[in-house]
């Protein structure tokens, strides 16, 4: 099974992805690794991607997807998948795909992203990604103002797992 952690920015999509992946002794994998060199310079510098930007890093995550189906991998991805296009073209399987999508209040994801050290992206990009974010009405709702840990055992016991 892989489990789609999504959200934008500062929503905390490695951190309950991380955890979440711990408690079931599954392995975790970030989407930002798989973005291009330059996607995550025009993110350093406060530039919004676009679709042309996401093309070939959605493919790529496609590809991987489908090799973790063929591998019957048990993944759980952080990946913003803010499109519903985004999401069609990543969920190849909805049987063994599920979303987890993971939202909080303007000021709370502010909050998070003033104090993020060391990470490409900024909190300049939070408006963008937020105007670009279609909600799934296929997923798993959380709200991210409780704690994380709080937050994975309410998702493992949703999920079953």
């Amino acid at each position: 099974m892989i489990i789609i952690i999504m959200g934008v920015s500062g929503a905390g999509k490695t951190t309950i992805g991380k955890l979440l992946a711990e408690a079931l002794n599954w392995k975790f994998k970030d989407a930002d690794e798989f973005h291009s060199i330059d996607n995550i310079e025009k993110m350093r510098l406060g530039i919004p991607l676009n679709d042309a930007d996401r093309k070939p890093w959605l493919k790529d995550l496609q590809t991987a997807i489908a090799l973790w189906l063929k591998e019957n991998a048990n993944i759980v991805l952080a990946c913003s998948a803010l499109k519903a296009n985004y999401r069609q073209y990543l969920v190849l399987d909805a049987e063994y795909i599920k979303l987890i999508y993971l939202h909080g209040s303007l000021d709370l994801l502010q909050q998070r992203l003033i104090g993020r050290q060391n990470h490409f992206m900024s909190e300049k990009l939070l408006n963008s990604q937020l105007d670009d974010l279609e909600e799934p009405d296929d997923a798993i709702f959380v709200d991210v103002s409780e704690p994380p840990q709080l937050i994975v055992q309410n998702l493992k016991t949703v999920l079953g797992i």
